[in-house]
């Protein structure tokens, strides 16, 4: 299914992650360990201002089964077992937590080569049901996706994209928020080695109002990664992120509001640890 198109969740994401991923103004810990018998374990700590949260995650692979397991500190446990390639190109996956016995949901993917839906189902008398699509190939891609509350009777989203991918950039357009809203996202590979920049601009239809977030990625060297961020908020952000072993990264964020004289910066601390 090399040439299948992405899912639909795939539409601008890209632009997204450069723009949004890895930033964090808390402290955050994790630790990850894979055994060779399939097994991986997984724990997390987040402190945000006064307040301490984590969770330990165990992971299980056995053939085409993954099953994941993921207990926090309020004492939910949330249990998702996925099977691939139940049928040519189809997935399906299971999920629950406990104790929110109405929080069970069906999960079935189906890659064709030239298409790529997605449909969820909530496993109880009044279920919420999603289904996302998208056609095309992997270098252009037209799709759209809905909810429908079935407890109420009415339409929780539906949105609409379509995106363009090339090896060194992608564009992508979509109508969002139940069509009040309109964005677009563009980013780009540039001929300095290892140099990304990103663009996102969103026109809100109702309002008028327009807001943008342009940023940019660079890598110092193979280890250490600089990511930069400005939006029209004036809030300016940096990230440093350095592989300080195979697979350990340790990540320092940093956010100010330009508009907010009276407000300190922000800082964010992460590490995250592979043994």
């Amino acid at each position: 299914m090399g040439s299948s198109p992405a899912p639909y969740s795939e539409i601008g994401r890209k632009a997204k992650d450069l723009l949004t991923k890895d930033y964090s103004f808390d402290h955050k810990f994790t630790l990850s360990m894979l055994s060779s018998t399939g097994l991986g374990l997984t724990a997390t700590g987040l402190k945000s201002e006064q307040i301490f949260v984590g969770d330990i995650s165990t992971l299980y692979r056995s053939g085409k089964t993954v099953v994941d397991v993921k207990i926090d500190t309020y004492s939910n446990v949330s249990t998702k077992v996925t099977l691939n390639d139940v049928f040519p190109g189809t997935k399906v996956a299971c999920s629950f937590k406990i104790p929110d016995h109405k929080s069970g949901k069906l999960d079935v993917q189906y890659l064709h080569p030239h298409a790529a839906i997605d449909s969820s189902i909530g496993l109880n008398p009044t279920p919420h049901l999603e289904l996302a699509a998208a056609i095309g190939n992997m270098d252009l891609s037209l799709g759209g996706e809905i909810g429908f509350d079935t407890a109420s009777a009415s339409f929780t989203k539906y949105n609409a994209g379509v995106s363009f991918n090339n090896p060194d950039y992608s564009v992508a357009l979509m109508l969002i928020d139940k069509g009040q809203t309109v964005k677009a996202s563009y980013i780009h590979s540039l001929p300095l080695n290892g140099t990304t920049v990103a663009a996102e601009m969103i026109h809100r239809l109702s309002s008028y109002e327009n807001s943008f977030t342009i940023g940019s990625s660079h890598a110092i060297d193979p280890l250490t990664t600089l990511k930069t961020r400005f939006s029209d908020k004036g809030k300016v952000a940096m990230l440093l992120q350095h592989e300080w072993r195979p697979k350990s990264q340790i990540t320092f964020s940093a956010q100010h509001d330009l508009k907010a004289v009276n407000v300190t910066p922000k800082f964010g601390l992460g590490l995250a640890l592979k043994p």
